[in-house]
């Protein structure tokens, strides 16, 4: 397979992941493109080779940067703003894990709460109660072992076996 077809292909598969992990095609097909480029690109780089628009690049370079994907470089005598992912998988896999429990769990967390103080002694009630407590309890144990595994991706054990293996 040759260089172009392949970078097309993973740029293609890519996008199509990002919707697991809660972000929109293009914005990971962007991810992709600067994932896999060895330098900084700028705006105008990512919408010609993905020919996207103007506003689309932005708004999905912005999206990157807000969670913590991808970095704003300004390169000295040049007005423009280039773009380039942050490149250890692992720290990537973690931030996305971070916004999904901010964006999911704590919401869902937020509302659990809330509609635990439901009042009133029916049979209805009751069951209600019943299920938001369950509900809350898996959403706890959940968010605890992301944690578990957010915090092992910076115990030092764990980056000395991936210094290991590079």
């Amino acid at each position: 397979m040759e260089f172009q077809q392949a970078k097309e292909r993973f740029i293609q598969t890519w996008g199509t992941l990002g919707s697991q992990w809660g972000i929109n095609r293009t914005m990971a097909q962007v991810h992709a493109l600067l994932l896999i480029s060895p330098s900084p690109l700028s705006t105008d780089e990512v919408m010609e080779e993905l020919g996207i628009s103007r506003g689309n690049a932005n708004m999905n370079l912005r999206g990157l940067v807000d969670w913590g994907l991808v970095y704003r470089d300004i390169l000295k005598g040049d007005r423009k703003d280039y773009f380039r992912a942050e490149k250890d998988l692992w720290i990537v896999a973690k931030r996305i894990a971070d916004e999904r429990k901010r964006r999911e769990l704590d919401t869902v967390k937020d509302q659990l709460m809330l509609l635990k103080g439901v009042e009133g002694d029916t049979p209805e009630v009751t069951e209600f109660k019943k299920v938001i407590t369950d509900i809350d309890k898996v959403t706890s144990e959940a968010v605890q072992v992301l944690g578990m595994l957010t915090s092992a991706a910076d115990n030092f054990l764990v980056k000395a076996i991936r210094k290991l293996r590079v």
